[in-house]
C-alpha cells in the first residue's frame, strides 16, 4: 500500500493510502505507481492525477504542473494548483474556457491563452462537466 499526499501552496488536497497512483509527466507520458516502485521524480503536465484505492474507488485531482516523487512507498504530488472534482467551480471554469477560446481566435499562438484553455478543459473534465 502506498501513502499518498497531494499538496499545493494553498492546501493539502489529499492524504491517504492507495494501491495505485496514475499521473502524466512531461518526460514520459502516463505513469502508474504501485507498491514496490523504484524511486522516481518527474515533472507533471497540466493533467489529472488518479488515486486508486484498495476498493478500486478513485479520487481524481486536476493538477496544474508541479512534481511527482515516489520513495519508500510514499508518493508526493507537489503542484502549483491541485483541485478535487468537488472543489472545482464549474461556472468559473466554463467562463475561463470561453475567455481562452476568444483569446485564441484573436491570436492562435498566444501561449498564455493556450495554457488557460488547457487548465479550464482539465477542470471541466475532472468535475465531469465536459462541454
Amino acid at each position: 500500500m502506498l501513502t499518498v499526499e497531494v499538496v499545493s501552496p494553498e492546501a493539502v488536497s489529499y492524504t491517504g493510502e492507495a494501491k495505485m497512483v496514475v499521473a502524466r509527466t512531461v518526460e514520459g507520458g502516463d505513469i502508474a505507481f504501485q507498491s514496490g516502485h523504484i524511486p522516481f521524480i518527474g515533472i507533471l503536465q497540466v493533467w489529472s492525477v488518479d488515486i486508486i484505492k484498495e476498493d478500486d474507488s478513485r479520487d481524481t485531482f486536476a493538477v496544474h504542473r508541479g512534481f511527482v516523487q515516489i520513495s519508500d512507498e510514499r508518493v508526493s504530488i507537489l503542484s502549483d494548483v491541485s483541485e478535487s472534482a468537488g472543489d472545482i467551480d464549474v461556472a468559473r471554469a466554463q467562463a475561463a474556457l470561453g475567455r481562452a477560446q476568444d483569446a485564441l481566435k484573436t491570436d492562435a499562438d498566444d501561449a498564455e491563452a493556450q495554457a488557460a484553455l488547457a487548465r479550464a478543459e482539465l477542470r471541466l473534465q475532472v468535475a465531469g462537466a465536459n462541454n
